[in-house]
């Protein structure tokens, strides 16, 4: 039996323009809202992301961070 998709969890979250941006374009294109599209992400992360591209792009992120919130 497929797993019921039930959204429990509601948070605040902060993004960069460019973040949401992306989100709204990926949502959209796979004809999801929002919501449903980071819960998707979040729940096949291991398989979406690539893990050495990853922690590359998490280092540059973090530091560029402290210069962007400015």
């Amino acid at each position: 039996m497929p797993k019921r998709f039930r959204l429990t969890r509601h948070f605040p979250i902060a993004m960069t323009e460019d973040g949401y941006r992306n989100l709204k374009r990926f949502a959209h294109e796979a004809g999801l809202d929002e919501g449903e599209a980071l819960s998707f992400l979040f729940e096949y992360f291991d398989r979406v992301t690539d893990s050495e591209a990853l922690g590359y792009h998490l280092r540059q992120f973090n530091s560029d961070l402290e210069e962007r919130k400015s």
